[in-house]
């Protein structure tokens, strides 16, 4: 597998596996995470792909998955107030939202988490509380549970996650 950025010509894919992802996510117990707003919205991918924070996975030259990243100083707005817990380390860190993965291809989720980690050492992610497939993935990846957030998008709070070396003693 590989990573590399969306193009313009990505997004039919991307479209594609996001439907898949809110059916998946609805036949899974998840039906109100993106499901009903539709999320994420092609205008916001299409902003994400211009401004060079929306990658693809491929596997044998097919896109099999997709996500946002981007990665700096408090780059997230949604994660400057974190209720019933918080965040461990307050460095730098990367941020992965909007990851979707086509069935075909086991072990997609975990490689584009696993990118992301190498490019800055610090991740920090949420998920909808009913999204049980995610808090798997997560956890075997090393991501530690750190509190609730709200996104902007819908009222319902999300677990937020984090990896950081800082953490591995907890």
């Amino acid at each position: 597998m590989e990573i590399r950025r969306t193009t313009l010509e990505d997004l039919p894919r991307l479209l594609e596996l996001y439907a898949q992802a809110r059916q998946f996510m609805a036949d899974h117990g998840n039906p109100n995470q993106w499901g009903p707003t539709h999320w994420p919205p092609e205008a916001l991918l299409r902003q994400d792909i211009a401004q060079g924070h929306s990658y693809v996975c491929l596997d044998a030259g097919r896109v099999v998955g997709t996500f946002f990243f981007v990665q700096g100083a408090d780059v997230e707005p949604t994660y400057r107030r974190i209720e019933d817990g918080a965040w461990g380390d307050h460095s730098p860190y990367g941020v992965v939202h909007r990851l979707a993965a086509d069935a075909s291809a086991p072990g997609t989720g975990t490689f584009c988490l696993q990118w992301a980690y190498a490019q800055c050492g610090h991740l920090r992610i949420d998920t909808h509380g009913d999204n049980r497939v995610m808090q798997n993935l997560l956890k075997k990846n090393g991501f530690l549970p750190r509190g609730t957030i709200y996104v902007e998008e819908d009222p319902y709070p999300r677990i937020a996650y984090e990896k950081s070396p800082a953490l591995e003693a907890e």
